[in-house]
């Protein structure tokens, strides 16, 4: 009797227990695959034999000594319907009830383990508690993959939305924490597989191809003073069979399949977005094939009214041999559509804005110059320290580099002033791309490429416009590099032979200008150089320290769209070596650029310093003075960086309030230890590193990083298509030398100009192919996130940086207003131009599409 009424008062008291509801947020792995069939019916199997998914809360107030004080565990807790659960929030989300007991010696939450024991993967956005004893709702933010728990070797946990410091972690998470960290940074060993969560380094030596011949080596960049290079993340791929120091690529066919960390992959909107245009663009790649069968010159444009039918007419599919090597070349997820096509016409290009309104602006040296400005490579361009312009290579090797341009040449177009009052009034600048270009310039002219090193000198008039004053082609010395250059000079012209001269000459400028744009501004200078916080950030800084919550989402994508880079675009033979004119030495090239890369100069005053398109000048706004008053990068970008810099201020101020916060922040310290002892190793000497003892340096490098994450980067990617769409404007190659008098060349010139201008440049095959790929850089995908906004609105529980973001969204939406306003005033005539583009690569948000405006948080693309 006793004992049925012990079982009985049992009973009653589990009856009368509290229960803590939660909510659950996912996305069904079978929602984002093209064919997860088999996955899907497993897990349904799984759940009628009892294997679920658990959810164990884990205390932040009680440790168990029993496991050295580590936060006390919860009885689990399994989700309630998978099967039957079809309630949709948005496209592919489930939201599904979980049911706590709430157990005093939990008491409240920080973190809850999880345990999937279905056949596949799922993706877990958020859990949300309710009505917590005590303490009300408590929120964590996921965003994660969660793999079958045999896949792991420890526990996936999950942080409540409160920031931390390391000193202010509650006891009972600390060790939660480390080992977490612990898990991230893996062993640096082994092939990594789609289910580690391993963030580790590379050099890039994944680039070569040389068990596919010699044709296909390169030289590893990192890890050595000759070819200096920011670190990538690591596959632990096995070596080639040719090379043991070449890590072995995938096939083509699995360029997808490369491996990343699984939540730095693509969510499934921007992977469907991404595959759709990369499937276009491959289709109008095909052109060439089969147009050139007709053609009366096979892969060159006949006439300018040639360039523009790219834009004019829809592409059929052919039979035949040409799908067969569509099939042995493109990935099998972009085969499967294309096989379902009918052979109907395929979209057709749509027209850059550079063309839109006026189909040969473009020419106009006004629009030229302007592009130096506010084009899709605005951050060259520097003001003339001293005539001739002086190079900066060393002597000794590469012999008297110094300009050849006379003070004949320029001085009658000064409008009334001599070189040395235009030098003093602040009035000459440089498009300067010499010394850049000639060390490389000798192998580069043995490929197929033809091209010169450049100097374009420019004036600045008094309507604020720039007007060039002279072009220099050089050429290394015949004999020898240690000879100097062997240089020519053009200045402008507008009718005849010297007419059609220049417009070849400004040809060479775009050419070099397009490489150094695509492989220093963009590559370098935002993707590669970013990776490594990417990883150091994962590896050293727990989800809940503030300043991952700061910067983790300016890292969105970034790994990926750098893998695939690597994969298809930047590698031996890829993309990027047959569109753009460094050919096989153009990585090697933007190796020996980032020898003088300087982290503090990435800060957009002290570039604008450097280049002295600015000086300081603390009654000026932001506390510099431009030297071209309508500099629309500049402008805008001086209001972004500073709202940027305002922002990151207010926040890193409220979890640190003194310098010595700064220095005893241990997770702190060793992420920046090592951003520069392992992620850019090859500059770890180097005396410009901030130490990171202040809260000034702090705020400084984190702007830094969210400025090039975000605005520099968008600045020098979204006009891609804008500008480059059509290829005369930005022609990226060029494939023979300047005409020279009594040859077949300088007749065709003068008889037929424009034909000759259209055989110097990019050739049909190599334009379609370029333009293929930067119409898909130039998109934003539906998905996008912009500067001033986050996923999820929870991201943090702390209210005073929430209100801190929300006036800096507040600034980013008064910038968009000004912004607008300036374009409309005629008054700055480098905001639109001769060819009416508006500027607005560094207008905060964009609708999805080629809208040639919008920052992405992220380099996501």
């Amino acid at each position: 009797m006793e004992h049925i009424m012990k079982s009985l008062a049992g009973k009653h008291g589990e009856a009368n227990k509290k229960k803590i509801k939660g909510t659950v947020v996912l996305m069904k792995k079978n929602v984002l695959d093209f064919t997860d069939f088999n996955a899907s019916i497993a897990d349904k199997v799984h759940e009628l034999l009892g294997k679920k998914v658990s959810l164990q809360l884990v205390s932040s107030v009680n440790g168990d000594p029993e496991k050295g004080q580590q936060g006390k565990l919860g009885s689990p807790a399994y989700l309630e319907g998978w099967i039957t659960t079809n309630h949709h929030l948005t496209v592919g989300e489930s939201v599904f009830n979980v049911t706590f007991d709430w157990e005093e010696e939990v008491e409240v939450p920080g973190a809850f383990i999880i345990k999937n024991h279905h056949h596949s993967e799922f993706f877990l956005k958020t859990v949300t508690l309710e009505d917590v004893p005590g303490h009300g709702r408590i929120h964590f933010v996921c965003n994660s993959w969660v793999y079958p728990a045999k896949k792991y070797n420890q526990n996936r946990i999950f942080f409540s939305n409160q920031a931390y410091l390391p000193s202010d972690t509650p006891e009972p998470l600390r060790r939660y924490r480390e080992e977490e960290l612990l898990t991230l940074r893996g062993d640096g060993t082994g092939e990594l597989q789609e289910w580690d969560r391993v963030y580790d380094y590379a050099y890039y030596n994944d680039l070569a191809d040389p068990d596919k011949g010699s044709d296909y080596e390169r030289p590893v960049l990192g890890g050595s003073t000759e070819y200096p290079y920011p670190r990538r993340g690591r596959t632990g791929r096995p070596p080639t069979k040719t090379d043991p120091n070449a890590e072995s690529r995938l096939p083509i066919l699995s360029s997808l399949n490369i491996y990343v960390p699984r939540d730095e992959r693509f969510g499934h909107l921007k992977m469907s977005d991404f595959l759709a245009f990369a499937l276009k663009s491959i289709v109008q790649l095909l052109v060439p094939e089969f147009k050139a069968l007709c053609d009366r010159t096979p892969n060159e444009f006949d006439s300018i009214e040639d360039t523009l039918k790219l834009y004019e007419g829809g592409i059929k599919l052919p039979d035949g041999p040409l799908l067969k090597n569509i099939v042995e070349n493109i990935p099998l997820e972009l085969l499967k559509q294309l096989l379902q096509s009918d052979g109907e016409e395929f979209l057709k290009y749509p027209t850059p804005q550079v063309i839109k309104d006026d189909k040969s602006a473009w020419r106009t040296d006004e629009e030229f110059t302007r592009e130096m400005l506010a084009g899709v490579n605005p951050v060259i361009i520097s003001r003339l320290q001293e005539f001739p312009p002086r190079s900066k290579l060393n002597s000794a090797v590469y012999g008297n580099q110094n300009s050849t341009i006379t003070r004949e040449q320029i001085e009658q177009r000064l409008d009334g002033l001599t070189i040395d009052e235009a030098l003093k009034m602040n009035s000459l600048f440089i498009l300067d791309h010499h010394d850049t270009i000639m060390p490389y310039l000798r192998r580069i002219n043995t490929t197929s490429t033809k091209t010169y090193a450049t100097r374009t000198l420019l004036f600045l008039q008094k309507d604020g416009t720039l007007k060039p004053l002279a072009i220099e082609l050089s050429l290394p010395h015949p004999n020898g590099d240690e000879f100097g250059a062997i240089s020519k000079v053009y200045t402008p012209a507008e009718l005849g032979l010297d007419g059609s001269l220049w417009q070849l000459a400004k040809a060479y400028v775009a050419v070099i200008d397009s490489g150094i744009h695509q492989l220093i501004s963009h590559w370098l200078n935002t993707h590669a150089t970013i990776e490594p916080f990417v990883i150091a950030t994962n590896r050293q800084l727990s989800v809940v320290h503030p300043i991952h919550k700061l910067l983790h989402p300016h890292f969105r994508d970034t790994m990926n769209i750098n893998a695939f880079a690597r994969q298809i675009l930047i590698n031996a033979g890829g993309i990027v070596e047959i569109t753009v004119f460094p050919a096989k030495y153009a990585m090697e090239m933007s190796s020996v650029v980032y020898k003088d890369w300087i982290f503090p100069e990435q800060a957009l005053p002290a570039d604008l310093i450097k280049r002295k398109m600015a000086v300081e000048d603390s009654t000026s706004p932001y506390g510099l003075r431009l030297l071209i008053e309508d500099y629309p990068f500049a402008v805008d970008g001086l209001k972004i960086w500073s709202a940027i810099k305002t922002w990151v201020t207010d926040y890193c101020s409220f979890y640190y309030k003194s310098d010595q916060m700064v220095q005893e922040d241990t997770e702190l310290q060793s992420w920046w230890k090592e951003v520069r002892e392992k992620g850019h190793a090859d500059k770890k000497d180097e005396p410009w590193w901030p130490r990171m003892k202040t809260l000034t340096e702090l705020i400084d490098s984190c702007t830094i990083i969210i400025w090039v994450s975000s605005a520099l980067h968008a600045s020098t990617n979204f006009g891609q298509w804008p500008y480059a769409g059509y290829a005369p404007n930005r022609p990226t190659i060029s494939r023979r030398f300047m005409p020279e008098p009594g040859t077949p060349e300088y007749e065709e010139l003068k008889s037929n100009p424009d034909k000759a201008f259209l055989k110097t440049i990019t050739p049909q095959f190599q334009t379609l192919l370029g333009l293929s790929t930067i119409e898909i850089l130039s998109r934003h995908t539906t998905d996008e996130v912009y500067l001033g906004q986050r996923e999820n609105a929870q991201w943090t529980k702390d209210t005073e940086p929430l209100e801190a973001f929300k006036r800096f969204g507040q600034t980013l939406s008064e910038i968009e207003d000004q912004i607008l306003q300036m374009n409309g005033d005629p008054k700055w005539r480098n905001r639109v131009g001769p060819v009416n583009i508006p500027y607005t690569l560094l207008f905060p948000t964009s609708d999805s599409g080629i809208t040639g405006r919008g920052i992405p948080n992220s380099i996501a693309i």
